[in-house]
Parts: C-alpha cells; structure tokens; sequence
C-alpha cells in the first residue's frame, strides 16, 4: 500500500450514511492543500492528468486525495491496483466489471465501489451546507416548480438543508444514471419527491432517458450531514 502523503488523512473505513450498502468499499480521507507537495503525485504514482497539472493546489489535492480513495477502495474491494483516469466525458474511467464514484469538497474526500453485478451505478455527492441566504438565492435554479411550492411549506430553518440536499441529491443520481443510460441530464430533469429526518430520500425522473429509465421512474438514496457537510448517495441495484 502506497504512503500517503502529508496533505492527506489516513483513509476512514466508517460508513457515513444511515443504510450500509453490502458489497461495497467506502473510504475517505481529509486533505490540506497547503500541505501539498510538488512531488506527491510522483511519490503517491497517481500520474496526474494535464488539466490537474495546470490547475491550483486545492485543485490537485483534491483530485490526489480522491484518486487515492479510489485506488485503496479497489484494492480492498478486488485486489486492483488501479487509478481511474479522467474519462472524456470527464467521468472517473473504472474497471469494466467495477460501479464507482469519487467525491470532494473542502478539505474532504470520499470513493465508493461495488460489483456491477450487484450495483449498476453508485453515484455519491459531497456539499459544504449552504448558507440560508444562498440557498433561497440558489433555489429557483436548482428545484423544480413542484419542488420550489414544497419548499414553500417547510419552516425557513430547513429551507439550507432542503436546497443543499436537493443539489447534492440530484448530482448523486446523475453520477449513478450517467454511466447506465450514457445520457446527459440537469436539475429540471429529475425531482426530490421525499426526504426523511432519518436521512432516507425518494427522487424522480422527469425525462425520458431510455426506455428503462423513463418519465416518472422512482430511485432511492440517502444523506448525511456531519458537520457543515452533506453526503447524499443513489445506488441503483443490479
């Protein structure tokens, strides 16, 4: 197993969320970009792709600290030793037989994989919480019409958490369903019908994606908050 490097937690095994997924890996680590070193990459083999390259530190670390959830999560999930690279789609490129995601945000970094066998898509979402005035700036760019009037009945304390859960919620299903229908798609296209204290969410299709994946097709997921972070995940089973 490769050392990581000083800008990088050991890797946290703990499942965040409050339904464990059987048959995957999960891990996640916290990064400092100002602990970064110009050789990590190098020392860590994580080649790192031009765009990284080019790009600011927080940037790199993030990327690296991702990459490295990856790897160790395919490790321990199949005895791969295998970085997925940057697809041109910019999707994370997993091995065939492999379902994955990575996430980040500030300081955090987590990868989730399973067994296309057993998991179709796994797509996993990682968002600092929203302060209220973004949130009710953000919201009629991230809800639906029918989302904004459910909204419009939640007490205003919640309104940050429901903006922040409907964005994070929405980029999970993307992440999950991308790779399955090969079809791009947005935030009006797809709905947050039902959320749970007990962090447990229902979403649903407002699009024709294929004909499995139709108008009006329910997924679950679930969510997380730890701290003034939000972790949603959407897995579709086999």
């Amino acid at each position: 197993m490769t050392t990581l490097p000083a800008c990088c937690t050991p890797f946290d095994a703990h499942w965040p969320l409050p339904a464990p997924l059987p048959g995957t890996v999960f891990l996640s680590t916290r990064f400092d970009p100002s602990l970064l070193n110009p050789d990590d990459f190098q020392r860590s083999a994580v080649p790192p792709p031009a765009s990284i390259q080019r790009s600011v530190a927080k940037r790199q670390a993030e990327f690296l600290a991702g990459r490295l959830c990856a790897r160790e999560a395919l490790q321990r999930l199949d005895h791969l030793d295998c970085i997925p690279a940057i697809g041109d789609d910019r999707a994370p490129v997993w091995p065939g037989h492999i379902s994955g995601s990575i996430t980040h945000s500030n300081g955090h970094a987590a990868a989730i994989v399973g067994h296309k066998a057993q998991w179709r898509g796994l797509g996993m979402d990682l968002e600092n919480l929203l302060t209220l005035e973004r949130a009710e700036r953000l919201a009629g760019e991230i809800l639906t019409p029918d989302e904004l009037q459910r909204m419009a009945t939640v007490p205003r304390e919640q309104i940050a958490l429901l903006v922040t859960l409907t964005f994070s919620a929405k980029e999970s299903l993307f992440k999950a369903l991308y790779p399955i229908v090969l079809k791009r798609f947005y935030f009006e296209h797809a709905e947050l019908v039902e959320w749970t204290e007990a962090g447990h969410i229902r979403l649903r299709l407002l699009t024709e994606l294929s004909a499995e994946w139709g108008h009006g097709k329910e997924l679950v997921g679930q969510f997380a908050v730890e701290g003034d972070q939000l972790l949603s995940l959407v897995a579709v089973g086999a």
